[in-house]
């Protein structure tokens, strides 16, 4: 009997390889997008500031005024008497020597500072019987009087108009000043004085009298430049307060610059009143041509 053959062996399956995954597609590049560039404005223009000669820098000058005017003294309100008072004060003024010094403060404005003064004597007669800083005088007395008058002013001088000033030659400043004035006089009867009594003994009948003021004043300032060493130049300012004091003064100036010297001049005037609330108080109107020179670092 036949024997039943055994099934014959299968091989082994084989491992299958994984299955292969279809291929990623590329990923996209982003698109970037190309920017025009950007057209500024043109930068403005760039604004030529001219410093003229002396605009810069500082300056140290001398002046010599020759003012010529009226100067009075009189009773003020708080005097104690009824005589009168009034007396033109005689002479002329021998000059009035001063000097100034100038600071350039930028953009164009400027820090001065002056000085002058005044001196006069003269001979006059008393025109009626007078009581003068308490010493009295009679009517036809010769008398003398000496004054002298001084005067300090600090000044800022801002430019006002025109801003920016590019390569314009004309210049408005305003003015601000602290001016401080004084007046002192030495009155005589020199005759009188000097003429002994029935007993020998001497009297004088001199008297010294002084007042002074210390006012802000505002004002301004004009200059204008025909070429850069040929200019001309006018300020004015003044303060007063009613039934108090006053003090107005003002010059024009023409200036002719040769390298760092300058040659000045012109006119000059000044009015003012010490405060008549006092028991005595001067007023006077002074004017007159001046001379002068500066000499600017720049």
């Amino acid at each position: 009997m036949a024997r039943a053959q055994a099934p014959a062996q299968q091989p082994p399956a084989q491992p299958q390889p994984p299955a292969q995954q279809p291929p990623a597609p590329p990923a996209e590049t982003p698109q970037v997008e190309t920017q025009r560039p950007i057209k500024l404005p043109p930068a403005p223009p760039q604004v030529v500031d001219v410093r003229m000669p002396g605009e810069g820098g500082w300056y140290f000058g001398l002046i010599g005024w020759l003012p010529v005017g009226q100067s009075f003294v009189d009773k003020g309100h708080a005097a104690t008497f009824t005589t009168a008072t009034k007396l033109q004060l005689a002479g002329t003024s021998k000059g009035a020597p001063g000097a100034e010094i100038g600071i350039a403060a930028g953009r164009h404005n400027s820090l001065r500072i002056s000085y002058f003064q005044s001196k006069t004597s003269g001979t006059t007669t008393a025109p009626t019987d007078l009581v003068i800083f308490s010493q009295p005088y009679l009517k036809g007395d010769q008398l003398t009087t000496n004054a002298k008058l001084r005067n300090v002013k600090i000044s800022y001088e801002y430019l006002t108009w025109p801003f920016p000033v590019e390569s314009r030659h004309f210049r408005l400043k305003t003015l601000w000043q602290v001016q401080y004035l004084d007046m002192k006089t030495i009155f005589d009867a020199p005759i009188k004085s000097g003429t002994p009594d029935s007993t020998g003994a001497y009297t004088s009948y001199a008297t010294l009298g002084s007042k002074s003021i210390v006012t802000p004043s505002i004002g301004l300032g004009v200059h204008e430049y025909a070429s850069r060493n040929f200019r001309f130049e006018a300020n004015v300012s003044g303060f007063a307060l009613p039934h108090r004091f006053q003090l107005v003064d003002g010059d024009a100036t023409i200036a002719y610059r040769i390298g760092h010297i300058e040659l000045r001049a012109g006119a000059k005037a000044m009015h003012f009143r010490t405060s008549p609330k006092q028991d005595y108080f001067y007023r006077a109107n002074l004017g007159g041509v001046f001379v002068g020179v500066r000499w600017y670092s720049e």
